[in-house]
Order: C-alpha cells, then sequence, then structure tokens
C-alpha cells in the first residue's frame, strides 16, 4: 500500500487488490488468524450506518481484536474539537481509526494528523470498502473479472466513485448511466482512466441507461438521494426518473445477469419493487462480504504497519 492509510481504492496496486480479495476467500471459507490480538480500534461515525458498523465491528473481533463506537455528539469533529485534535488524541489511545465522515477532507485530515492507520468507512467522496466487497463478489458470482461489463445506473456519487476504480484497476469493462449534471467526478475519472490503460479496461459514460446496460454482466444502482442530500431529494427524483432499474431493464443485459446494490435500497425509487429478492439478485451477499473483504483488508493492512515500524 502506498501509506499507511486507505483513503481511496487508488491507494491499493491491482496487485494488492487481488491478494486481499483472495485473503477475504480464505478468510470466507473459515480461516481467521488472530492477527488484531492486543489491537484496539476506533469507529468515528458521522452517520448513521448498519452493514459498514457491523461488520467492522465483527470482523475486528473474529480477527482477536477489540473495538468501540464513537457516535456524533460524542466527537463532534470539526465542530466540538478540531478534526486534527482528535486524530493526535485517539493516536495516544488506540491502534487504528475506522471513520465514517461526511467530508472527504474531514477523513484527510484525521489521516494527516493520525499517527496511527485510518480507514475509510464512507466519505462523500469514496466508499473504498464497499467497492472491494463488491469486487467480491463479482468474482464469486463469475468466477473471473477482466473482460466482464460492469454497467452502474443512477447517480456518480461516492460508491460510484470506488466501484469505477476498482473496476478500472481489475480489467472490468465500466459503464455508467447519469443524468446530464449527476456523473462522476472528473479527478476519479482521470484517475480510473490511467488504471484502465494498463488494465485493458474500457470506461463509458452515457445518459442513456439502456446504453449501459445491453449486454452487462453486472447491473449495479445506488439510491437517488444519499445521507445528507435530504433537501435535493425531489430535485433528485424528477432527475434520475427514467433510471429506475427494473425487469424491462434487465431484460438488455446478459441472460446470467448478477444485479448489485449496496443498500439501503428505496424499493420503487432507483430500483423495482420485487428486484431485490429476483434470481439475479446477489445484494445480500455483498452485505456479507463487506465482513469478509474488511477482515482481510485489516489483516493486510495491521501486517504492512507491523513490517514498517
Amino acid at each position: 500500500m502506498k501509506a499507511k492509510d486507505l483513503l481511496s481504492v487508488a491507494d491499493l496496486s491491482a496487485a494488492e487488490v487481488e491478494k486481499i480479495i483472495a485473503q477475504a476467500l480464505k478468510m470466507k471459507r473459515g480461516t481467521t488468524p488472530q492477527v488484531l490480538s492486543g489491537k484496539i480500534l476506533a469507529l468515528v461515525f458521522e452517520k448513521p450506518s448498519l452493514r459498514t458498523r457491523v461488520s467492522f465491528e465483527v470482523a475486528v473481533h473474529q480477527l482477536g481484536g477489540y473495538c468501540f463506537y464513537l457516535s456524533p455528539d460524542e466527537v463532534g469533529l470539526g465542530k466540538r474539537e478540531p478534526v486534527s485534535d482528535v486524530a493526535r488524541v485517539l493516536s495516544r489511545y488506540v491502534h487504528g481509526i475506522i471513520a465514517r465522515t461526511f467530508s472527504h477532507e474531514a477523513l484527510q485530515t484525521l489521516a494527516k494528523y493520525s499517527t496511527v492507520p485510518v480507514i475509510n468507512a464512507l466519505s462523500d467522496l469514496e466508499h473504498p470498502c464497499q467497492a472491494l466487497a463488491d469486487i467480491l463478489t463479482i468474482l464469486e458470482n463469475k468466477g473471473k473479472l477482466k473482460g466482464l461489463n460492469l454497467a452502474y445506473v443512477g447517480d456518480g456519487n461516492n460508491v460510484a466513485h470506488s466501484l469505477l476504480l476498482a473496476a478500472s484497476l481489475t480489467g472490468i469493462n465500466f459503464r455508467i448511466a447519469s443524468p446530464p449534471g449527476y456523473t462522476v467526478n472528473d479527478k476519479i475519472l482521470r484517475t480510473a482512466k490511467g488504471f484502465a490503460a494498463h488494465s485493458g479496461s474500457r470506461i463509458i459514460l452515457t445518459e442513456e441507461p439502456e446504453q449501459a446496460v445491453r449486454d452487462a454482466d453486472v447491473v449495479y444502482t445506488d439510491v437517488w438521494t444519499s445521507m445528507g442530500q435530504e433537501a435535493e431529494a425531489e430535485k433528485r427524483r424528477k432527475a434520475f426518473a427514467g433510471y429506475q432499474v427494473d425487469v424491462r431493464l434487465l431484460s438488455l443485459a446478459s441472460k446470467d445477469v448478477i444485479f448489485m446494490h449496496p443498500l439501503p435500497a428505496h424499493h420503487g425509487e432507483e430500483v423495482a419493487v420485487g428486484i431485490l429478492d429476483s434470481p439475479c439478485s446477489v445484494v445480500f451477499d455483498q452485505a456479507e462480504n463487506r465482513l469478509h473483504l474488511q477482515k482481510a483488508l485489516l489483516a493486510e493492512m495491521f501486517a504492512k504497519a507491523g513490517r514498517t515500524r
């Protein structure tokens, strides 16, 4: 890894992604080394969470470590106390920080002033742990990564950013269909194109869901309104009309397509009612794989931390 922290999928090389996924598969089959024995991690969360909090807490415990949760009211990043001070104080108490923040800048400040590893458990720019677990899920279901066609329909948000980077690193062709004004970040796109030049991945941006989904091996969507964007909900519903993943849209994909969603889902909005329970859905496999991927990631990061001391 390029640094002590994981703030972005771009902090990993293609070989490291492959190694972490292989380790996650091994751990999923029942081999969980106690690599965090004697280690204490802090979960610093500004946003509510089900999958992220539970999967990280279980992962740390299964790896032999201990973790505790700090709510927004307890920490008040940048409000009750400067982010830099929080980082320096926690570094004196714990061996690692798992942070879920509204602002990616706050996450970067945590990492800058922390002397222990910081893991991005979601920011407004990226959600790397989700994307890596998604790549694991795709590999499990398809048996390969390189050359697959992944269609993402919806908002060019944090999940889309990390998934784009992960796909371009591993040779998956990435197509994203978003309405005008809601496509992916330019800097993320440039980084992904650099990865794609080496992996052979093809990246397509379009405003047409049908173009993205046609013959896709994987169809992926996420909520139209993320946490912190509630004031834009009605505006976004109008902008994304026509971008719902339903039976008609899925019929354009490959006959053995898998459907993915990071959850929570707004049934009847970005995804039609019933799709999550359809035979092509692997949504709950995705949710489970957050646990296995994060165990492998923690093992790799703390093994690295031990080697560099």
